[in-house]
């Protein structure tokens, strides 16, 4: 069982609602204290859960068809490889899939909502984004309309009941793969009406970097107001609160399925996974509230695992990415994954206890900024290619928010380095041992040879694909780095990156 919130942050508190969750899954299992993701964004952060790929080889770029989120490109190139496709047609799953997709699933122009991708035997997809009432499920490729009854409509609520059918009239003969992708904590922030009073007292986390100027970082981030204006503040603390209500339902579903596997007989041979898609930021370096940025509170997620052979009450602190979660699920069933195309590794491994894994010390981070030809006209000075502008011009996406992190963690470093791809090759550097909040980027102070490392470290993983996207990290043992590679291999874009253009 997967298990998929949506823009749900793990560093400002975002599992803190979820108590049920805690103690039936967490305490139950495993926490990953370092899990990831590669982008930022809900379309090319769920394509690569389903296919194990970074973006640069699964190519969905952002929310829109034309990013390929759900394009008919992406359906007929990447589709009939995604893990759930494999555990059906290869391992013989029986497959269930309920809730939000992908950002654009069921576009006219993509085949609407009669397009069932391969895989799944149980269909019930949300028609494009996150909502809470009013919107249409595919059933199977049938349209089923929801109105905005709370009894009957309320989509996290009717997840969990279609849930609980599966798994009362499956088959018992087969295993099966369940898919559960809730609304919640995405916009528009619509609890159920038991859960609108909870939380009164609450707001949005006022850590080091809340409100404060992003000095020495890319000029998006630079150009928010500091300090925001109340109503920001007022608008972010809000939403803070609406987003904990909406979560209290999603602790809700978990406690049903999980009784429900149970009275089944069937919980201790069941994985059940609990992540999100990417994280969430509320007033970090005066953003007022988005995701798509390079910190840790936007591509940090919480990671839970319970299941067979998974100890209660363990943490770990491996380095791992959402990109493993296909390969985790294709070795549980069985399948060589020698035979997958996948870039990321199996938990199992790590799930299991198993002593002297060689792991991973760093992964990609990668996202291709959104902007529109056109001016914003809530911010005509900033000029055209900018997105996501707030009424008081603090804007959170733009064409050149276009960036490719390395984020190492070892036992020597815990590290992240940052290229932007813009006219001066911002690069971001940050220490998260001396700097948990990423206040200080460090690119003009560190070792230059750290630098041109981690530079050429880069390059490599941009263009990895499969097991070269798994080879030894700068800081492994195992690394081998030579500075003459870097002008032989790659030398328009190692000779523009110098100490000077830090």
């Amino acid at each position: 069982v997967l298990i998929l919130t949506d823009d749900q942050d793990v560093c400002l508190g975002g599992m803190t609602p979820l108590k049920k969750t805690n103690a039936l899954i967490a305490q139950m299992g495993i926490t990953f204290l370092n899990a990831y993701v590669p982008s930022a964004l809900c379309c090319p952060s769920r394509a690569s859960i389903l296919t194990g790929k970074y973006p640069h080889n699964h190519h969905v770029v952002n929310n829109t068809l034309e990013g390929n989120c759900s394009s008919k490109l992406w359906q007929k190139i990447q589709e009939p490889y995604t893990f759930p496709a494999l555990l059906k047609t290869m391992c013989g799953y029986q497959t269930f899939f309920a809730g939000k997709y992908l950002n654009e699933y069921g576009a006219e122009d993509a085949g609407g909502i009669g397009h069932v991708p391969p895989g799944w035997s149980f269909w019930y997809a949300l028609e494009k984004n996150s909502k809470y009432y009013n919107y249409t499920l595919s059933v199977n490729g049938k349209a089923r309309r929801h109105g905005e009854n709370y009894s009957v409509d309320y989509l996290t609520d009717v997840l969990a009941n279609m849930s609980l059918d599966f798994l009362e009239y499956k088959s018992n003969f087969e295993p099966f793969f369940m898919m559960i992708s809730t609304p919640a904590p995405h916009s528009p922030w619509t609890a159920a009406p038991q859960y609108t009073k909870s939380f009164q007292n609450v707001s949005a986390p006022r850590n080091s970097n809340f409100n404060i100027h992003g000095k020495n970082k890319h000029w998006l981030i630079r150009q928010a107001k500091t300090p925001m204006t109340n109503s920001s503040i007022q608008f972010l603390d809000d939403a803070y609160r609406k987003r904990w209500q909406t979560l209290l339902s999603v602790d809700d579903l978990i406690e049903k399925l999980v009784k429900k596997l149970e009275v089944n007989g069937e919980l201790d041979n069941t994985y059940i996974f609990y992540t999100s898609d990417n994280g969430y930021h509320t007033g970090q370096f005066s953003l007022p509230i988005d995701k798509r940025q390079l910190y840790e509170f936007d591509i940090k997620v919480p990671l839970l695992v319970r299941g067979p052979g998974i100890k209660p009450n363990q943490t770990s602190k491996m380095l791992v990415a959402n990109i493993d979660l296909g390969p985790t699920i294709l070795d549980i069933a069985g399948y060589d994954l020698n035979k997958t195309q996948m870039d990321g590794m199996s938990l199992l491994p790590l799930l299991r206890g198993d002593k002297n894994v060689t792991w991973r010390s760093d992964f990609l981070v990668e996202y291709q900024g959104e902007g529109y030809n056109g001016s914003d006209p809530t911010c005509p000075g900033l000029g055209p290619g900018v997105t996501h502008c707030f009424p008081d011009c603090v804007c959170e996406d733009s064409y050149n928010n276009t960036y490719a992190c390395v984020r190492t963690l070892s036992t020597s470093w815990d590290l992240q380095y940052c290229e932007f791809d813009d006219r001066e090759v911002f690069v971001e550097v940050y220490n998260l041992t001396a700097d948990p909040h990423q206040i200080n980027n460090i690119a003009k102070t560190i070792d230059q040879e750290i630098l041109e490392k981690m530079n050429y470290r880069l390059m490599m993983l941009q263009s990895c694909s499969g097991a070269t996207c798994r080879t030894p990290g700068v800081f492994d043992p195992g690394y081998r780095f030579d500075p003459r590679l870097m002008f032989s291999n790659h030398g328009v874009r190692a000779r523009r990156f110098s100490a000077q253009s830090l």
